[in-house]
């Protein structure tokens, strides 16, 4: 049986990715085992879906002055020295990476020993701790045209962002009921993410007026963040956070207001909903965000609305608009080639197995 471990951690979007090619990669008959931080969220979700996991100290690599620039590069040559006792313990047939700073050392040791791997970049433009490892893997992989002027010619590819299959198998009704809403009108769901959610939810509870003229609203405003003199406000549910009951929202919803983290559009994408994308400002953010918003409407998944142009813009207006134009958005996102991406990402890991360690 081939053995492949998957790696990424830091955040839910290097974790999920991972988790979504694990049905396929099972069905191909890989053994699977999981490289991943001491104390990242990474950890949970993986043991949850039964996959063995091992876990490497870490270090962030900063581009701003911060005291554990002094003692987080031992941590990474750790973390690279645990890596490889494991890689060479585990004997892997290749190495899939999502990205964070945990896949760093795990693709250094796989160079070293020259085991084929494979990463994946979700933004538009690679993190640093990405950059830093593409040398070293057989092949590279993006979700976005433009990202690939940022990557190795010659072994760079769209692939898409691998997503659950499971989340097509939502249900509607079971949406609506949990969230307590009639479904006489049309359903928009609001996600804030978790860094994103205080600026959105304030604008959007700014116009919940008028949106709940035109709309039913499920509204995932983050962790803290419920408004408890709206409880009970017809046609309006709030939560923290959901889990298994996403793809039951997803499924109920006939558009979204969302902020612009790739895994999340790509997950947009994959279930065909017109999007309104409002990405985090380069106030808060590397602006990674605002290209990945960028790209999605020049490809014509989604319209855009840039933080900084919120004030003062009719909310309801553009939601309306979006509303009134979703089978043209729906038709080009049937017409995407990323929707395969599970598929794709399999059969380039089986073609860097059958290349060997080439880099």
């Amino acid at each position: 049986m081939k053995k492949i471990i998957l790696t990424g951690g830091g955040s839910a979007g290097h974790v999920t990715p991972n988790l979504a090619l694990i049905p396929e990669l099972q069905r191909r008959g890989y053994s699977i085992e999981y490289i991943g931080s001491e104390n990242g969220l990474e950890r949970d979700l993986v043991e949850a879906a039964g996959i063995p996991y091992h876990p490497i100290a870490t270090g962030k690599l900063r581009r701003y002055l911060s005291l554990k620039n002094l003692t987080d590069p031992f941590r990474v040559l750790k973390g690279f020295a645990q890596a490889k006792k494991l890689l060479k313990t585990l004997k892997p047939d290749a190495i899939f990476a999502k990205g964070g700073f945990v896949s760093a050392p795990v693709l250094k040791a796989a160079k070293a020993l020259k085991i084929p791997a494979l990463l994946h970049e979700s933004d538009l433009t690679p993190g640093l701790a990405n950059r830093l490892c593409f040398k070293d893997v057989r092949f590279a992989l993006c979700n976005f045209p433009e990202t690939l002027a940022h990557l190795p010619a010659g072994k760079s590819f769209v692939s898409g962002c691998p997503i659950r299959g499971d989340l097509r198998e939502g249900s509607r009704a079971q949406g609506l009921a949990f969230a307590g809403l009639p479904g006489e009108k049309p359903l928009l769901l609001i996600i804030g993410g978790s860094l994103g959610s205080l600026y959105l939810n304030n604008q959007v509870r700014g116009n919940l007026d008028s949106l709940l003229n035109h709309f039913e609203i499920i509204h995932l405003c983050g962790k803290g963040h419920l408004d408890e003199s709206l409880k009970g406000r017809r046609g309006y549910a709030q939560f923290e956070y959901v889990s298994r009951e996403m793809k039951d929202l997803l499924a109920a919803a006939d558009l979204v207001l969302s902020r612009a983290g790739a895994n999340a559009i790509c997950e947009l994408l994959f279930l065909k909903k017109p999007m309104l994308l409002v990405p985090l400002s380069q106030k808060a953010s590397r602006g990674d965000q605002i290209l990945n918003a960028r790209s999605f409407e020049k490809q014509g998944f989604a319209r855009v609305l840039e933080e900084e142009e919120m004030n003062g813009k009719d909310l309801t207006s553009l939601l309306l608009r979006l509303y009134e134009d979703r089978e043209s958005f729906i038709t080009r996102m049937s017409e995407s080639p990323l929707n395969d991406a599970i598929s794709f990402v399999c059969d380039k890991i089986g073609e860097a197995i059958k290349d060997g360690g080439m880099a």
